[in-house]
């Protein structure tokens, strides 16, 4: 008879135990009231909140992208979990929803459960923060689908708004007013061109135009806005809001409008941040920077022109300012820069 193990095909049961082990706490630390059970079942349960009249969940799901590559040349991955959770955290907001619960998922060609724990512990504290429970995920160790040393990793989400004040894109009005919340950086969009402009040698180096290491500002975690859509919901209804993910300002902001409603968006209305400059500086086209890149603004939210400045006041100190208006579409581009 032989005598091969799973580890010889490369999967180690070992390292997969491990890794539960150090992310247990973690993990038991954002559970809320909601969560039924503990870590390791087979599903994770969460009890509905009351208060609700008609209850409608809300969820997305996503990935940090190749931003992990950077991750793994200069060995932070902390971030990459705060990545992962704000973005979904971010998707439902625009629904006006607030999160209940989110699940991850892993893979990798070898695991390294050290590696793993830093990711988790990052994803803890940014459902910590948004006072949402991680109930569970899947960790995939996958010899020949992944390179050594390469993972990859997806989040979803669930949340939970009244149907009464759930964000729909079929509110907004030309004439509204898009005032926009501004970006930490790239967020977790375009590294696949960045990597192909940077070299990795270059990761560690001081870039004068930024003032610090190009990867202190290429893993600068992607921005939470929930706290600002509460405090924007509590003062005004909203008419819409568009995350600013892959495609830029100009493929998200109107997934936030009625189809025969664009923008006009004004470059001018806030300061680009040097990344954005640096990257274009190395032969980008523009046209191809605002279709790839958020440009500095992370969140855009439509609002009534009556309501602009209760909203200013409501974000006073976050950076929020007006960037454009709602006006008939024109064509196939619903946004036009000016």
């Amino acid at each position: 008879m032989g005598d091969l193990r799973y580890i010889d095909a490369g999967v180690d049961i070992d390292a997969g135990n491990r890794a539960v082990q150090l992310i247990k706490q973690a993990v038991s630390s954002t559970h809320t009231a909601g969560v039924l059970g503990g870590l390791g079942r087979f599903a994770g349960s969460f009890e509905l909140p009351s208060g609700y009249e008609k209850p409608v969940l809300v969820s997305s799901t996503d990935s940090v992208g190749t931003k992990v590559k950077v991750a793994i040349a200069v060995h932070r991955h902390r971030g990459i979990g705060i990545d992962l959770v704000n973005h979904c955290v971010n998707d439902i907001a625009t629904a006006g929803a607030d999160p209940l619960f989110f699940l991850d998922y892993f893979a990798t060609g070898k695991l390294r459960p050290e590696l793993l724990a830093e990711i988790i512990e990052g994803a803890a504290g940014a459902c910590r923060e948004a006072g949402c429970a991680l109930v569970g995920g899947e960790t995939a160790e996958m010899p020949g689908v992944y390179a050594l040393g390469d993972y990859d990793i997806a989040g979803f989400i669930v949340g939970i708004v009244d149907k009464a004040r759930l964000i729909e894109a079929t509110q907004a009005q030309a004439g509204d007013i898009l005032v926009g919340l501004p970006s930490s950086g790239l967020h977790t969009n375009g590294f696949s061109l960045v990597r192909h402009l940077f070299r990795e040698e270059s990761y560690l180096e001081v870039v004068p135009e930024l003032g610090r290491p190009l990867a202190d500002e290429l893993l600068e975690p992607h921005r939470s806005y929930l706290a600002e859509l509460r405090l924007a919901r509590g003062a005004v209804d909203l008419s819409g809001v568009a995350h600013i993910t892959g495609g830029g300002l100009l493929e998200n902001v109107p997934r936030a409008l009625p189809d025969d409603l664009g923008a006009e968006i004004h470059q001018g209305s806030w300061t680009v941040p040097p990344i954005f400059r640096l990257i274009e500086s190395k032969g980008v086209l523009a046209d191809e920077m605002w279709r790839t890149f958020n440009m500095g603004i992370g969140m855009v939210l439509v609002v009534r022109p009556a309501d602009v400045s209760e909203l200013t006041r409501a974000l006073d100190g976050t950076g929020a300012v007006a960037i454009g208006s709602v006006v008939p579409a024109d064509g196939p581009e619903r946004v036009q820069l000016v």
